[in-house]
């Protein structure tokens, strides 16, 4: 069989492009399924290659070597289609390691072919007359068995190929398809018109056509990757993950998306790929401030700024038949390409549970704050009853005195022996009993406005400018009983009231937390020690701290570092491990400081708090005097 010198040149161009495709592929490479399909159909072609290069030196004479050639080619021809069909079912089933048994099914209708085209002189059930020129063949029977099966193997392999691009909605996946169609169908559309007559070609034209093959199927394996676990691993990862991924380009056009995306937007707004962002959006999406419209908005920004956008958005979905709110944590940042922008990737994070979490937080510290208020405020009431007993009791008294100095007054109605100055003395008395009523009264009228405020604002704070001596006096006379029960000394830094310190936020929170430390002062008081406790103030150019200073018990080493994080006490069962914490989640929160602990030199402990200076204001020494006068 003589075969030209240009054909040669093809055929051994078209062995090394092979052999090299296989060492390149199999390189660096892990071997999986996929690549062990393919390496058996390039075997095949090389196999097929080389006996067409061996024809070409034999005689026509030897028509048995000849005969026994092309039945390799032929055998050759047989396994590609079904290695094909076979490895396209590995490819869009995911199967990594080994294969169902059903598929070596695929590989009868080859392995038949073989055998009948080796035993071929024996039936002539292939070839009724071979020749080595086309026109001259004539093909039996099974030939047309062979042929039907091994062009519905590519028909078979390319539609699976082409419906898994489809069903992934991956545009890698689609033009990954495409080119493996376009080399798959070349060699078999070849054959079929050399077959048919159609197309007057040597019977090396077929092989040769494989060399398109090879050059498509590289285009999909080197330049898309379809060999690379990882734009298949990436795209799995993308559509398991919660977060929903969405990449644009420079125009707004959409790109790419995962599975999470497409079920809540591109359900919702009709958002395929391919299609730009803006065609989903209305005058009405506009004015309502939609997702898509947001999303929009944060592309323009994200290109103007050419930084991270970030936003929060709001989207109602309706899911197992109810409609909620649901809270997305929008990302938009810029692809940069060579410097300028080429795309963007968004992704939506789902922080609705977050949401929910740290509203069920926030409620849980309300509800502690709320307990640790309502056990002030019982300590408090506690100390209430002593503090009213001595102003009732010198009311009660003052009433009893006033009323036997009126009873005196009735009796002595008519009595000569009773002067003018008589009367002008008991009126004396009686306007001293009512001034110490008055006294009284007043002392009761301001402690219990102390306890009124704090008990009406258990939940409801109340932001304003307030002297800080005015929380200094309302502590004073909530803790007074404690105070006098155990001995201690209240000292008050004289800063406070030269200085007019004026502090913005609710009065009663600030009460609270210094209440709490007093108290926690006056409970590690040491029977026989130094009972001063001292508040002092003072400030920097950043920030402004009181502290309260005792020379009691201090804090253990261990509960130091957990102090203000958690719920600790060093009282023992006498403690329920709010008061501190409680009063660092109220002082962080409602003033935006924070607590801090030292040791006292003197022994003992000191609290302090630290507050912005924003929030701080300071009147001079003589606006302070004017108002005390006026």
């Amino acid at each position: 069989m003589e075969i030209s010198t240009p054909y040669m040149i093809i055929l051994a161009v078209a062995m090394i492009v092979t052999v090299s495709f296989i060492i390149t592929l199999k390189r660096g490479q892990q071997i999986m399924l996929i690549h062990k399909c393919y390496y058996v159909a390039a075997a095949l072609l090389l196999i097929w290659i080389i006996a067409i290069m061996a024809m070409g030196f034999i005689p026509p004479s030897q028509m048995t070597a000849l005969q026994l050639l092309d039945a390799t080619t032929t055998m050759a021809g047989a396994f590609i289609p079904a290695c094909s069909l076979v490895f396209s079912i590995c490819y869009t089933r995911e199967f990594n390691e080994t294969m169902p048994r059903w598929i070596w099914c695929i590989f009868i209708i080859p392995a038949l072919s073989t055998v009948m085209i080796y035993t071929n002189p024996l039936h002539h059930l292939y070839y009724i007359k071979f020749a080595l020129e086309n026109s001259q063949v004539r093909f039996g029977p099974y030939f047309y068995i062979h042929s039907i099966y091994t062009y519905a193997c590519v028909a078979i392999s390319v539609f699976l190929i082409i419906r898994y691009a489809v069903k992934t909605k991956s545009r890698l996946h689609l033009w990954q398809a495409v080119l493996f169609t376009v080399g798959s169908l070349t060699p078999a559309m070849v054959n079929l018109l050399v077959t048919l007559h159609l197309l007057e070609a040597s019977i090396v034209l077929t092989p040769v056509s494989f060399a398109i093959t090879m050059v498509f199927h590289g285009l999909v394996i080197y330049r898309l990757h379809f060999f690379d676990i990882r734009p298949v691993a990436m795209q799995h990862l993308l559509n398991w993950i919660s977060d929903c991924y969405l990449v644009t380009g420079k125009d707004g056009r959409v790109v790419n998306f995962n599975q999470p995306f497409g079920d809540i937007f591109g359900r919702s707004y009709k958002i395929r790929e391919n299609t730009c962002l803006s065609d989903f959006v209305s005058d009405e999406d506009m004015e309502n401030k939609t997702p898509v419209y947001n999303l929009l908005s944060a592309l323009r920004s994200c290109e103007s700024l050419q930084t991270r956008i970030t936003y929060e958005q709001p989207l109602d979905l309706r899911r197992d038949g109810t409609l909620k709110r649901y809270w997305y944590l929008v990302e938009v940042a810029p692809v940069m390409v060579k410097g300028s922008i080429g795309g963007y990737v968004s992704i939506f994070r789902d922080m609705t549970q977050i949401k929910l979490n740290m509203q069920k937080l926030a409620d849980s510290q309300m509800k502690m704050m709320e307990n640790e208020r309502l056990a002030f405020l019982g300590q408090m009431v506690g100390g209430l009853a002593h503090n009213l007993k001595t102003p009732i009791m010198s009311i009660s008294g003052s009433i009893l005195a006033v009323g036997k100095l009126i009873e005196e007054c009735r009796q002595s109605l008519g009595d000569p022996e009773v002067t003018e100055t008589d009367y002008r003395e008991i009126y004396g008395e009686m306007e001293e009993w009512l001034s110490r009523m008055k006294e009284a009264g007043a002392y009761m009228s301001d402690i219990i406005t102390a306890v009124k405020g704090q008990a009406a604002n258990i939940t409801v704070s109340e932001d304003m400018d307030f002297p800080l001596d005015d929380a200094m006096r309302r502590v004073i006379l909530l803790l007074r009983h404690e105070l006098l029960k155990e001995q201690c000394h209240l000292i008050i830094d004289e800063k406070i009231q030269k200085n007019g310190i004026m502090i913005h936020g609710d009065i009663n929170n600030l009460v609270q937390v210094i209440g709490n430390l007093v108290s926690n002062a006056i409970d590690a008081q040491k029977p026989d020690g130094n009972h001063d406790i001292v508040i002092e103030t003072g400030w920097d150019d950043k920030e402004f701290w009181l502290t309260v200073k005792d020379h009691g018990t201090g804090i253990p080493e261990s509960t130091r570092a957990k102090l203000f994080h958690q719920m600790v006490t060093s009282k023992g069962t006498k403690g329920t491990g709010l008061g501190i914490f409680i009063s660092n989640s109220v002082i962080h929160a409602k003033f935006g400081g924070s607590m801090w602990y030292k040791d006292n030199p003197g022994g003992g402990s000191i609290l302090g708090i630290s507050l912005p200076l924003g929030c701080v204001t300071f009147i001079p020494e003589d606006e302070v005097i004017e108002s005390a006068q006026e």
